[in-house]
């Protein structure tokens, strides 16, 4: 095929003919997974089987942590990581709206302000500059979010919560693998959570894993709803054993198991999902896309694949336009995954209030923000699958189908609203 050839979209043939069942599929289980999941069935106990904790101990080795708590989901590890920092209902939180919601809305169940802040277009993450315009005397903490894999500005975030006295929740579900200044995503928060949910880079199906070196967090995070653990606590922490905080938190074995066998693959995985993203990203590259390649001092990782798309470089057509003629050409096309949350009905019509329970008149005059960096950094996101077994054949398709609609941009039908 030549560049010149006619897009699907204008009667042509699709430049994507290779199935693309195998090649994006995930998680890839094999005997290793099976053969986990066996041992706890035999084992009989699907509780309280002792494969949770060698995954914890797995994450403390790997991470280099003192404390590791494996939870049901990675939405609970976050609720627990708000409750243990023990902070008053009313303080306020700087969070990005560029993320899954269990970044934000966790904290709402106890109480807390979520002040979303803009992202800056390098990383799509929180934006130093905004962050610290956004400080008031009632901001207590700071979740910095890896988003896609991509490490944050740590550096400059580290530096601001240390200068206003900030704890921070390092949001790492995407980027397990990825470092920063040869530091692993996953080390540089007070507390840090990693997901282990089915598209994960080591998917368990559900899970999650909190990590902390501070005692304390670790104590509170375990009485937030882990009562076998609260009943083994060598302190008067214990006597909340009966009850917890009233919430149950703890990860199924059998999740644990494939979690385990996954997370020995993790480095493996990545390493053949990054080189197939970026094999892609350097043709796209030449098309004028960013295509978030690791910054200086950092590794990152693929749990997603997003590129940002220059309207200009293919004659003003509209992003809507191109994904339908990306689908048409076969290509597996989309906006990104997540909208924004603080223009979700949770915030904008009130509910979050009712959830957290603050006294009257407290935050009265809180409004979701405008947001527009983020909002203009979001518009020209273009979701790509993460080819994790891909061969080179279907990512040189997937070039083509680009660089025909390139070449023929002009003549691509626009929507009636463009």
């Amino acid at each position: 095929m030549t560049v010149g050839s006619t897009p699907a979209i204008l009667g042509g043939a699709p430049a994507v003919t290779l199935d693309q069942t195998a090649a994006n599929r995930w998680p890839v289980l094999d005997a290793d997974d099976e053969a986990a999941v066996l041992e706890v069935m035999r084992h009989g106990d699907l509780s309280n089987h002792p494969v949770t904790r060698r995954l914890e101990d797995d994450f403390r080795r790997r991470l280099g942590c003192r404390h590791a708590l494996a939870h049901a989901n990675g939405t609970l590890g976050l609720l627990a990581a708000f409750h243990a920092l023990d902070l008053q209902p009313g303080d306020e939180v700087l969070v990005p709206s560029a993320t899954f919601w269990a970044s934000v809305v966790p904290m709402v169940w106890v109480g807390l302000v979520p002040v979303f802040c803009e992202i800056e277009g390098e990383r799509f993450a929180l934006d130093p500059a905004d962050v610290e315009r956004r400080i008031t005397p009632r901001t207590k903490a700071i979740v910095i979010v890896h988003l896609w894999g991509l490490p944050a500005k740590v550096d400059a975030l580290l530096g601001i919560a240390r200068r206003h006295g900030l704890k921070v929740i390092e949001d790492a579900s995407h980027a397990l693998g990825a470092t920063s200044g040869g530091v692993a995503c996953g080390r540089f928060g007070d507390i840090s959570v990693f997901s282990l949910q089915t598209s994960k880079l080591a998917a368990a199906g559900e899970g999650g894993v909190l990590l902390t070196d501070d005692d304390a967090y670790m104590e509170r995070a375990t009485c937030l709803g882990d009562i076998v653990r609260i009943y083994e606590l060598a302190t008067p922490a214990n006597r909340f054993a009966a009850t917890s905080f009233g919430i149950k938190t703890r990860m199924a074995p059998l999740s644990a198991a494939v979690g385990r066998t996954q997370l020995a693959k993790l480095d493996r995985h990545n390493t053949r999902r990054a080189a197939n993203i970026e094999a892609l990203g350097t043709r796209l590259q030449a098309l004028g896309f960013d295509t978030f390649p690791s910054p200086p001092d950092t590794t990152r990782v693929y749990f997603e694949h997003l590129v940002k798309y220059d309207p200009s470089r293919f004659d003003d057509l509209p992003i809507d336009a191109l994904i339908a003629a990306l689908r048409a050409e076969g290509c597996e096309a989309s906006g990104p995954r997540y909208p924004l949350v603080h223009e979700q009905p949770f915030f904008t019509e009130g509910h979050w209030r009712k959830v957290a329970r603050l006294a009257p008149g407290d935050h009265a005059d809180w409004r979701p923000p405008q947001l527009p960096a983020t909002a203009a950094v979001q518009r020209n996101m273009l979701r790509l699958p993460t080819f994790p077994w891909a061969e080179p054949a279907l990512i040189d398709q997937y070039a083509q189908a680009f660089e025909k609609i390139q070449a023929h941009a002009r003549a691509i039908p626009r929507p009636a609203h463009a």
